[in-house]
């Protein structure tokens, strides 16, 4: 399935070279999505007698990972609830995220002024729910207002959208933009400032104590390290503390002057629908998000069915012209992690599905520590916290459910398949010559082999049908076919075996 989102769909490409030989600077960042590209920014557009010298490293292209994957929407609440910060953290504590992500979204908004077609516009957020689900609207109302959000409460919803069984909360001065051309156009700003981007330069090995990155055909040796890449690399204590999950999305093709108009509309129901326009070119696009599914223990293809006739039951026989989806990483306490860890980089992560703004807001963190202006707000997202009370439970949940996988993983049988039996688009588990392999078989015909062990804690890898990956369901590490890391934790790739001697000597052929 081809699973280009929208948003690289309509982007200008990019094309900065491959890092090559060795390098030094003052700050690098591996990463180049919005955390990344953001950071990078402030610090080059430094006019100092000695600005720091910058290199950025994307293990792909640049937005191509969560960023260029998300819904484009900006907002100073949190998708899962601004009252779960109030009921951990005390109303003031929620009133310091609104601010922060307010600013962020005001600092976005300036920067898209000095850049070209990014498409950003000031909108409503809407939310609201079914019967079962309408006193955590009221409860989110109440959190906003104490937290001094622009908050009132609406009456109805525009059909075709579902209907309002309860209250409908409208929460004013929101935005939107397209994030992947946000990306590239902030990119190019930044490397015109002085910043070294390369692209297809994905880091293998990371040296914290000689601040030292290695990729495939060069390294980089750095006063400081910042790991913007969603989820810290390595084997990091914020792993055992964050559930990670996907979210599906798609793109329908719709009418100039069709309902809803602008505006951000979540449908917090038992079925959950993200929705929003889209306008590129002379092109128009409904885009739907849904619910969000565990990473490496669900029916992939199941999810974005269900969101499918989810969009067909109320907008109709629409043409989807994009599918994809993307990872998040949810903190234990619902705030994210943002800073220097144990290791001694700085690390952000921890964003759930909000990620557009806070990592907006972890730049500009991090750059302020760099530059010698630590924010109070600092303090209270450092990733060495320990909040037992407050994020205690989902750290338990996340790692008896680690256990818990490990055990079955390790204690079920392969399934019952042979690799030279194995037909196009097929994928399996399967045993041979004494080994167990993760296999898959690509429409051309191509047979992949591979260890099904993560490399970055051990787990056991599980098929993904829609995006073609092994995705672990662990800490969120997913590799594609060949075993090429994706994206998570995970540094090393899986083994590659031979196939071809493999599927000769195997009983099946």
């Amino acid at each position: 399935m081809d699973t280009l989102s929208v948003w690289r769909g309509t982007a200008a490409p990019t094309g900065y070279a491959m890092l090559s030989g060795d390098v030094t600077c003052d700050v690098l960042i591996i990463g180049g999505g919005i955390t990344g590209v953001t950071l990078a920014d402030l610090l080059a557009e430094q006019k100092t007698a000695n600005p720091p010298r910058v290199v950025l490293l994307e293990a792909d292209e640049i937005g191509t990972g969560t960023t260029g994957n998300s819904t484009g929407n900006l907002y100073e609440t949190l998708s899962s609830g601004l009252r779960q910060v109030a009921d951990k953290w005390g109303a003031e504590v929620a009133r310091q995220v609104v601010s922060e992500r307010r600013t962020a979204v005001n600092f976005i908004e300036e920067r898209c002024r000095l850049l070209p077609d990014v498409g950003f516009r000031r909108c409503d957020l809407v939310e609201w729910a079914d019967a079962a689900h309408n006193e955590a609207i009221r409860q989110e109302f109440n959190a906003l207002t104490a937290a001094g959000c622009a908050v009132e409460r609406g009456s109805s919803i525009p059909a075709p959208l579902p209907p309002a069984e309860g209250e409908v909360l409208v929460l004013r001065n929101q935005a939107q933009f397209q994030p992947q051309a946000y990306v590239v156009a902030l990119a190019r700003r930044a490397a015109e400032a002085g910043c070294t981007i390369h692209e297809h330069s994905r880091v293998l090995e990371i040296d914290h104590k000689a601040k030292r990155a290695v990729t495939a055909s060069g390294s980089v040796t750095a006063r400081d390290i910042v790991m913007a890449t969603h989820s810290p690399k390595g084997v990091h204590l914020v792993h055992t503390e964050m559930p990670v999950h996907r979210e599906y999305a798609l793109a329908l093709e719709w009418t100039p002057d069709a309902p809803p108009g602008p505006g951000t509309f979540w449908w917090k129901a038992t079925e959950h629908l993200s929705i929003r326009r889209l306008q590129a070119g002379n092109r128009h696009f409904l885009i739907c998000a849904g619910q969000e599914h565990k990473v490496g223990v669900h029916n992939a293809t199941a999810g974005m069915i269900a969101l499918e006739n989810l969009a067909k039951k109320y907008f109709g026989e629409r043409p989807v012209t994009h599918r994809w989806s993307a990872q998040n990483y949810r903190g234990a306490d619902a705030l994210p992690y943002i800073g220097r860890n144990h290791s001694g980089c700085f690390i952000a992560t921890g964003f759930g599905t909000d990620g557009l703004t806070w990592g907006t807001v972890a730049a500009r963190l991090i750059a302020a520590e760099l530059l010698g202006h630590k924010s109070a707000f600092a303090d209270l997202v450092k990733p060495g916290r320990l909040s037992p009370v407050k994020g205690g439970k989902s750290i338990l949940e996340e790692n008896v459910l680690v256990v818990k996988q490990l055990v079955k993983d390790y204690l079920t049988r392969p399934q019952n398949e042979k690799l030279a039996a194995l037909k196009a688009g097929d994928s399996a588990i399967v045993d041979a010559e004494g080994e167990t392999f993760a296999a898959y078989r690509a429409p051309d015909g191509e047979l992949f082999a591979v260890s099904p062990v993560c490399t970055h804690v051990g787990c056991k890898v599980h098929w993904n049908s829609v995006e073609t990956s092994w995705d672990c369901p662990c800490h969120g590490s997913r590799f594609r076919p060949d075993g090429t890391v994706i994206e998570g934790p995970a540094l090393s790739p899986l083994k590659r075996k031979h196939t071809p001697d493999l599927a000769q000597g195997d009983p099946a052929a």
